[in-house]
């Protein structure tokens, strides 16, 4: 298929979409929500050209800039934002589908941005890269994308930044939670993380990530679920395979 918005390649396992509107800082407009929405759907539910169901979806950006936020140019044209649910709903798929999501960052990142960044499973940066939410600078807060912010960063630092702002360095926000690993390149580790997540399989990624999207931290009231949740795994005939398999042959599920 081909995208306007974004560059997308699927092979392996790995889908890697690259936002691309590079004259606006790849900022975000409708048509990149609705494709990269349609992106995540294929992804969830289908395979590469190789027959392989994807497992990785990594989104990225430009070398200087990552994603600007939203389209101011069209804001102003059309005097309203639109709908934010489409984007609140994308940000979702990412935190919450049947994949390993990644941001590969370089460069800027900038109010909207930063949801894509905090949706994502991993989050590797670059030590250049920078990120800000700029939004009350212009009587604006950065309602949709708080929640995911402050599922990574606790409450506190994502108040601090909403309302300081200015830019945080790649360490600050590793630092906070924001980001994962800070790389000198950000390809070569993404490389280190892409040769181990390619060991897991799809079904258990996404049973892990729907078990994970329900559970707040709280041990005495998640108990019941994670008994539920424990049964159902040890339970299941492949995973008793891929256990007695390795008791006997101390070989992973994965390898020969």
């Amino acid at each position: 298929m081909t995208y306007e918005t974004p560059k997308v390649t699927i092979r392996d396992g790995l889908c890697r979409v690259a936002l691309d509107r590079p004259d606006v800082g790849n900022a975000i407009n409708a048509r990149m929500i609705e494709e990269l929405s349609g992106v995540l759907d294929l992804c969830a539910d289908g395979v590469g050209e190789d027959g392989k169901p994807v497992t990785i979806v990594v989104i990225e950006g430009g070398e200087e800039v990552f994603c600007a936020g939203g389209d101011f140019e069209a804001v102003a044209e059309n005097g309203s934002a639109g709908d934010p649910a489409p984007l609140y709903d994308l940000w979702l798929k990412l935190a919450e589908g049947p994949f390993v999501s990644i941001s590969l960052v370089r460069g800027r990142v900038n109010a909207g941005g930063v949801g894509f960044v905090a949706a994502s499973d991993i989050v590797i940066a670059e030590k250049t890269a920078t990120f800000a939410l700029s939004e009350l600078l212009f009587g604006l807060y950065p309602a949709c994308v708080l929640p995911f912010l402050i599922r990574r960063t606790g409450r506190q630092r994502a108040h601090y930044m909403a309302l300081m702002t200015k830019p945080v360095t790649a360490a600050d926000a590793r630092a906070s939670g924001l980001v994962d690993t800070v790389a000198e390149n950000g390809e070569a580790a993404l490389r280190q993380h892409v040769s181990r997540l390619r060991h897991l399989k799809k079904e258990a990624v996404s049973r892990y990530k729907s078990y994970m999207a329900g559970n707040p931290g709280d041990p005495g009231r998640d108990r019941d679920r994670a008994l539920e949740a424990n049964r159902a795994i040890f339970s299941d005939p492949q995973v008793l395979a891929g256990i007695r398999r390795y008791v006997s042959d101390l070989a992973f599920p994965w390898e020969e």
